[in-house]
């Protein structure tokens, strides 16, 4: 994959796209608007959408709500999954994609992911796959920064990271994603769509993220927390495609940063591009299949941890 420009978009997407200086990047986040494009861009939503009943169930009044909040135990029960996620960038022009593939164990919880990260900016190869292992409160990256022996994990302490590992590893954590449904707010839903062939219902709203951070598990409570501190607007746009069991098909988030944070993110030396004076649109989307499956998901042991300075990439 390959980043289309240079100058300091590209500079920014790199940085995502290697889980680096995102605690500067999330410092001026912005809302969307729900629903913007997602149902085109997902490949869903086509053959008759049916009428969108906005804040409440048709049939039970806070259904809607009840249902988002519901999913985190509804994953907890199916078990195992197979996971795809897909993370757009587009900044001054810039656009970038950002792909994994891998399992998570939702009743452990543990996940692992292989990422594919796009050419730097400078235009060099960097295709090796970044192996990363999510579990409560940790996040493990190996290939990941320059200087790390390819033996070696970075570990990382998500309730440290400004944005609670929401974009950090270039791939949302599903179990986090899934949390943080319990702050939806504002609810629409259509019922009349389907995902790989199964009927779902497609929600859409904001997620409060503090509220979020109220409703979730004490294990996972500091990097929603986090998450709600570092994102100035304090909420997120969100598509969420729930089966019959009340299992997510697909969640998909929408964050926008601003221009001072993406000037902080670029290398001093980086000159400025004509026209890239807005924000960096970031969208995360998580992809769920094969509930069920049966994951071996190790995490690395203590003596494969690199204690060294992980240096961050330059232009």
């Amino acid at each position: 994959m390959a980043v289309q420009g240079h100058g300091r978009g590209a500079a920014v997407a790199t940085a995502v796209a290697g889980g680096l200086a995102l605690g500067l990047l999330v410092t001026g986040c912005a809302e969307l608007e729900p629903g913007d494009g997602s149902r085109d861009a997902l490949g869903v939503g086509h053959g008759g959408v049916g009428r969108a009943v906005r804040t409440a169930d048709e049939a039970r009044p806070g259904g809607a709500v009840e249902a988002l909040r519901g999913v985190p135990e509804a994953l907890a029960a199916a078990g195992g999954a197979r996971v795809r996620t897909v993370m757009e960038t587009e900044s001054g022009g810039t656009r970038l994609t950002i792909r994994g593939v891998g399992v998570y164990d939702f009743a452990r919880p543990a996940g692992r992911l292989t990422v594919l990260v796009p050419e730097d900016a400078r235009g060099d190869a960097e295709h090796r796959p970044i192996t990363e292992v999510f579990t409560p409160g940790a996040l493990y990256m190996r290939n990941r920064g320059a200087g790390v022996p390819a033996d070696k994990w970075v570990r990382l302490d998500t309730g440290a990271l400004a944005d609670g590992d929401l974009l950090t590893s270039g791939a949302t954590d599903p179990l986090a994603a899934a949390e943080l449904l319990a702050g939806a707010r504002e609810v629409a839903y259509t019922r009349d769509e389907g995902v790989d062939g199964a009927p779902v219902r497609h929600y859409w709203g904001k997620v409060d993220l503090a509220e979020a951070a109220r409703r979730a598990p004490a294990r996972d409570r500091a990097a929603l927390a986090a998450a709600a501190k570092g994102f100035s607007s304090g909420t997120v746009a969100f598509d969420a495609f729930l089966d019959d069991a009340g299992r997510a098909r697909v969640l998909r988030y929408r964050f926008s940063v601003a221009e001072e944070a993406e000037r902080a993110a670029r290398p001093s030396s980086g000159p400025s591009s004509p026209g890239a004076g807005g924000p960096m649109t970031v969208v995360s989307t998580v992809e769920l299949t094969s509930y069920g499956f049966a994951s071996d998901i190790r995490l690395p042991a203590l003596a494969d941890i690199y204690a060294g300075t992980v240096a961050s990439p330059r232009k």
